[in-house]
């Protein structure tokens, strides 16, 4: 993750930044490092028979993995309406709590809920009763383009599967249809890549050395390989007074570039910090769970913009952000609200780009992989698969290299 060409930096600030006595890192670094190994307890086996495009076929205990919000809600709403599974969703715009109470409802036994349909969030700080990972597809939109999903990232989620403690014997993964089942094989027997490079940030000092000798360049052109922060800068430019280390720390604020009323709320703060004044909260506190997804959307970003206010808090003068107290009451009912919101979610979800999915008769049927990723991967290479008529033991429990 901290080799990532876009979001490198965010991840070894994270690490860097960590509070604690001791960090594993599950990666390979050029560092001393004291290196322990570690083994998989139980072994993660590929169904060779997928889903066979149907999500009828999905069975108690799955967890069917998608790539975006949209489709997490239609996967949803789909197996709830063909089958008589009922579904908890993970993913990443939903509040740490929320996340766990969907954890905790899917783990428990003595419920209804017995499948989980979740992001890639699922590979992520989470203990779930997982038997088997099914992937949706194995493509993403990057914020460019649809894309290939990694390696490391697909090795990662199909590894949630069958976890130490879990009451399944082996962990299952599979795919829901057959095009994507090679590449899902050989994500899984390709080796991890060697970390070689980490993505870094300048801190402000730095930054402000750098202003300093270029005195005629904007704040933005000096972030200009970095999207995400020229962005924000971008837009605190029409802000006026701010010094130049201000609007170094409003850059990191933890918002997504691409929800309109969160950037909103984001310039709302500043604009009330520059001119001294007590940044409010200013937003109204819902009555109630979301009624549609419009309404769930709404209770996503207004978790977000509180987010953002006690992370604000906490990197600018306590005086100018005085009601944090209100802030955290306001986030954990509103995370209540989110809990509630899911669990009774059957609505089909809001989207810019209409999908053409398709319904049969007695099941639903996701339309065909939008790239056959083994084909155009291998190239010149060739790829030989022997499989079992049932299942193919792939990973069986081996020593894991921790560094």
């Amino acid at each position: 993750m901290i080799g990532d060409p876009t979001r490198g930096y965010a991840w070894t600030r994270a690490l860097l930044g960590l509070k604690a006595d001791e960090i594993h890192i599950c990666s390979a670094t050029g560092d001393e490092l004291v290196e322990h190994h570690y083994e998989r307890f139980k072994p993660l086996v590929v169904e060779a028979k997928t889903l066979l495009g149907d999500l009828k076929n999905v069975r108690s205990g799955d967890c069917v993995v998608a790539f975006s919000r949209r489709e997490i809600f239609e996967v949803k709403l789909a197996i709830e309406k063909y089958t008589s599974h009922r579904c908890c969703v993970i993913y990443g715009a939903l509040p740490p709590e929320t996340r766990r109470h969907q954890a905790n409802l899917f783990n428990d036994q003595d419920n209804e809920y017995d499948v989980l349909v979740a992001s890639d969030a699922v590979g992520m700080g989470l203990n779930l009763n997982i038997r088997r990972v099914v992937f949706y597809s194995l493509s993403k939109y990057n914020g460019d383009k649809i894309v290939p999903v990694e390696a490391s990232q697909v090795k990662q989620i199909a590894g949630r599967a069958g976890r130490r403690g879990s009451r399944y014997p082996d962990g299952l993964t599979t795919t829901l249809n057959l095009d994507d089942l090679d590449y899902l094989i050989e994500c899984l027997k390709r080796p991890f890549e060697e970390v070689k490079k980490a993505g870094l940030f300048p801190f402000f000092e730095q930054v402000e050395l750098f202003a300093g000798q270029l005195p005629n360049i904007t704040f933005t052109r000096l972030l200009e390989k970095h999207d995400h922060v020229k962005k924000i800068a971008n837009m605190l430019e029409k802000v006026q007074g701010l010094s130049l280390e201000d609007r170094f720390n409003f850059c990191f604020a933890p918002v997504n570039i691409r929800d309109p009323k969160a950037m909103h709320h984001l310039l709302r703060f500043a604009s009330s910090y520059s001119q001294d004044m007590r940044v409010s909260i200013a937003m109204g506190m819902p009555k109630c769970s979301a009624r549609n997804d419009s309404e769930l959307l709404d209770l996503e970003t207004k978790h977000q913009v509180l987010s953002m206010y006690l992370w604000l808090s906490n990197h600018f003068k306590e005086d100018t952000f005085p009601y944090v107290k209100k802030a955290e009451a306001m986030a954990t009912d509103i995370a209540e609200l989110l809990g509630q919101s899911l669990i009774k979610a059957c609505w089909k979800p809001e989207s810019r780009e209409k999908q053409n999915h398709q319904e049969k008769k007695d099941g639903y049927e996701r339309p065909k992989s939008l790239i056959k990723l083994y084909e155009k991967w291998k190239s010149k290479k060739t790829f030989k698969q022997v499989r079992e008529p049932n299942l193919i033991a792939l990973l069986k429990p081996q020593q894991t290299s921790v560094h």
